[in-house]
């Protein structure tokens, strides 16, 4: 019998409708592997002289805010890659904030902008960061004169290590979606403290699980202005009773009351409302299972005021609306439009 994380890959492979997967197939007809993105001269870690060393962490899982926690970056591995093309920059850092746990961050910046607004993308699980690598997805990221980060969620991609092979994203969920909402916020403190990057326009977009984890950041850090989901996974006791992503030979696992317990504290109905982004969408494919209707109907119940809801009736209608696996229209027009909060920027920064 197939272990459950390779049935699940193997799922995501037959599956029709699988949001990631169709997202890069599409980019990579589209626009090819980016060319001429080869390595710069072997890079330095570069430890933070004004942060405490890494023998200080501390983790609290059972929230996605940082108060109950002691996390900072204190090395930075890179640029591992920097290149210039035309009308934009890639660059490829390795940060460390905890330990055995380094993430692998793309920073795009369009050319001729100082301080460009930021969006940060996480695709759900499994995308690794191969998106990120794509010339025609890396040109709709900055078009408009924007910044854009990526990076992959925990246990995700480069970030899935030193772990037995029955555990993985799902068995593994509060952890995995925990500190990832983490990691959201630190990233964030360090893109502020870069000084080349707007960090009084912060967006962000995540689809799946990365959707979740969104909300969890948005919660808990009020710097991120603008969020966009797509999907994103809910109400855990349905969820993992009834979704097409949770393997069939591992589902009895999940539905267990430890295990429910667990992620209780995680639960993505309880924290919607109290997002703190001034503009927030929430977008859901009518027609994919991953998300079960009786989920994708509570998540649009508990969306707080204001929220703009999108549905894609069709596999032809969501194509349409994600050309180069982006859909940032909307987010850039919301970012472009806050007012200018730069006085207030320290105040509304969380303290970690």
């Amino acid at each position: 019998m197939l272990h459950g994380r390779s049935l699940l890959v193997r799922q995501f492979v037959a599956r029709k409708v699988v949001f990631g997967i169709v997202l890069l197939l599409l980019a990579c007809n589209l626009a090819g592997i980016a060319a001429g993105q080869s390595p710069a001269p072997a890079p330095e870690a570069k430890a933070d002289s004004n942060r405490k060393p890494l023998s200080s962490f501390r983790e609290d899982w059972t929230t996605p805010g940082l108060s109950t926690s002691q996390m900072h970056v204190s090395e930075i591995l890179g640029p591992m890659l920097d290149t210039a093309h035309e009308g934009y920059t890639v660059e490829l850092l390795r940060l460390t904030w905890r330990p055995g746990d380094p993430v692998d961050v793309y920073v795009l910046r369009p050319v001729g902008s100082r301080k460009p607004p930021v969006i940060l993308n996480l695709y759900g699980y499994p995308t690794d960061t191969d998106p990120y690598k794509l010339e025609g997805i890396q040109k709709e990221f900055v078009k408009g004169g924007f910044a854009a980060v990526g990076f992959v969620s925990a246990l995700t991609g480069q970030r899935y290590h030193d772990k037995p092979l029955k555990e993985w994203f799902l068995s593994e969920l509060q952890q995995s979606l925990a500190t990832s909402a983490h990691d959201v916020q630190i990233l964030i403190d360090y893109l502020t403290k870069r000084g080349d990057l707007d960090a009084s326009r912060i967006g962000m977009f995540g689809n799946g699980s990365g959707g979740t984890i969104a909300i969890l950041a948005s919660v808990a850090d009020p710097r991120i202005k603008v969020l966009d989901v797509f999907d994103p996974w809910a109400d855990w006791p349905t969820w993992l009773a009834t979704s097409t992503f949770v393997p069939a030979d591992e589902r009895a696992d999940y539905v267990k009351p430890e295990f429910l317990k667990k992620v209780a504290c995680l639960e993505t109905l309880d924290w919607l409302p109290k997002i703190q982004a001034k503009k927030f969408r929430l977008q859901q494919p009518a027609f994919d299972t991953d998300t079960p209707n009786a989920v994708k109907e509570k998540v649009r119940a508990t969306a707080p005021a204001g929220t703009v809801f999108v549905q894609y009736k069709s596999m032809e209608e969501f194509k349409a609306a994600f050309p180069y696996s982006s859909n940032l229209e909307w987010m850039k027009r919301e970012l472009v439009a806050l007012p200018d909060s730069g006085a207030t920027e320290e105040a509304s920064t969380p303290k970690h």
